[in-house]
Parts: C-alpha cells; structure tokens; sequence
C-alpha cells in the first residue's frame, strides 16, 4: 500500500502554560499542505523475522531503528498481531523543520497498518497510540485543520480558512531545537483565542496571529527572521513561522513571483 504522509503548518502558536508532566499547554491551529512524504508498506517475505525499513531523501542521518514510523509499527503490534514488513519511506518533508514530517508519518503508518490487515482499530485508540509518540501525532490521523490545546493532542475541527489561497514554504536548512525554544519561552494566556481570530480575514492575520517562538528563535537564527520579511516584501498576506521552526511560510492569493534569492529557500509553492 502507497500512502502520501502530508506536512502541517501552524497558524499562530501560543504558549499557555507550563505543566507538571514537564510538558507545555498550547492553543495552534494544524493545518494541512500539500507537501508530503511517500510510504510504502508491504507484507514481507515468508519467514522473514524483522521489519525493513529503507529511507531515501530527507532525514538519512537517522538510524532505521530510530525512526518514530518504524516505532509506530512495533508500537501497534503490542494491540495487534500482524506480519512482519517490507517499507519504503521518501521523505519529501525535512527534518526539524516544524512541518511535523516525522509525526505525520508515524501517524500514517499506524492507519496503514490497520486498514492492509482490517485491524477494526477505533479511532480513538489509533489516536492514544500516536500521541504516545508525538504530541502532534494524532492529529495526522485524521489531518484535517483543527485547533489544538493541552499539549496539542486536544483536537477540534476548524473551517478550511485558506482554501484557494496559494502557499509557499521556505526552510534555511536550519534545525532548530523544540527542547530549547520551550525553554526560552515566557508562557502566557492571551486576550483572545486563536479559535476565534482565526476566522478573521487572512489579511488581518499579520496584526493578530502570533507564534511566541519567533521572538527567541529570530533573536538566534536572524536569517529565519530575515525569509519571513521577505515574504511579506513579495506580497504575502500572512507570513509565520510554522512551529518551533524553521520553516516559514507566506500565504498569497496566487502564485507569487519570488526574488531570485528566495528560490533556493522554496521546498514547497501550491495550493491550498
């Protein structure tokens, strides 16, 4: 079975709180996109006794027994039993870049899986299992725009706000790390939530949407900083980071004409 594990952005990211579990409450709104990573999972051969795991594109530095996808398989055999696979993982999405690439794989091979062997796994233990693995996860099972709180495992389905818009996403090649920018944030509870400003018009966003980790992360890697100006200097409505980085992304009603210096940056312009 060949599936297509889409990307996400985050529209605004407020911090709220810290927890007791070490963790940190949050309200964002996921949103879908349409770069993807490439999944294929087939049955192994008879006798095999150990899940493959090949990766081609983005994310090599990591060791197949590392990856959260080939997790999420050992993680659902524990509820049940299936065969042994062979996969093929393309990753189309970087790594580290905010875009929840590892997160949306995971998640997609947890629906994979049941759906191959008719598993009858509820969504909502599919759900508690990929949150076991990322904080994000479960939303990718589903991937259809939610707002998120608690540690961003609370969904809820929001209007599709930026169908028709056209979205280009840069990345620096920079890893940034989510460990680190909690650290550096200041939590705080805001005047009004992001369920609600984010039915404002797109070209309000700019004065109303905010993510809190752009103010320690700009301040250390400028040039993140410097690819979301230039967004907005090419006619973008809105311009954020997604995440804790270091993907930024613009949203245009088209297809924009982008500086020649911006073109190295684009790993993603479509629409939405």
């Amino acid at each position: 079975m060949l599936v297509f594990p889409k990307a996400k952005i985050n529209i605004g990211l407020n911090i709220t709180g810290r927890r007791d579990d070490g963790y940190h409450n949050i309200e964002t709104i996921f949103y879908p996109v349409g770069l993807c990573d490439a999944l294929e999972v087939v049955a192994g051969a008879a006798g095999s006794e150990t899940d493959i795991l090949n990766v081609t594109g983005y994310g090599l530095n990591v060791a197949p027994e590392n990856n959260i996808a080939l997790k999420a398989v050992k993680m659902l055999r524990q509820i049940r039993p299936f065969p042994i696979l062979r996969i093929n993982l393309h990753k189309g999405i970087p790594s580290g870049a905010g875009l929840g690439g590892g997160s949306s794989d995971a998640a997609c091979m947890l629906r994979t899986i049941d759906r191959m062997f008719s598993l009858n796994i509820s969504d909502e233990t599919l759900k508690e299992t990929a949150l076991q693995l990322g904080s994000d996860c479960p939303f990718f099972i589903d991937s259809r725009p939610s707002f998120a709180t608690g540690r961003g495992e609370i969904l809820e389905p929001v209007d599709t706000v930026l169908k028709g818009f056209h979205i280009v996403l840069l990345n620096p090649g920079i890893q940034v790390s989510t460990r680190e920018a909690y650290e550096n944030c200041e939590p705080a509870v805001p005047e009004k939530s992001l369920k609600d400003l984010v039915n404002s018009p797109v070209r309000e966003w700019k004065n109303l949407i905010v993510n809190d980790f752009e103010k320690t992360v700009f301040r250390k890697y400028p040039l993140i900083g410097d690819l979301k100006a230039a967004l907005y200097n090419s006619g973008s409505l809105y311009s954020s980071m997604s995440g804790s980085g270091s993907t930024v992304y613009g949203i245009f009603t088209g297809k924009p004409a982008l500086p020649d210096r911006l073109r190295d940056y684009v790993i993603f312009s479509g629409s939405l």
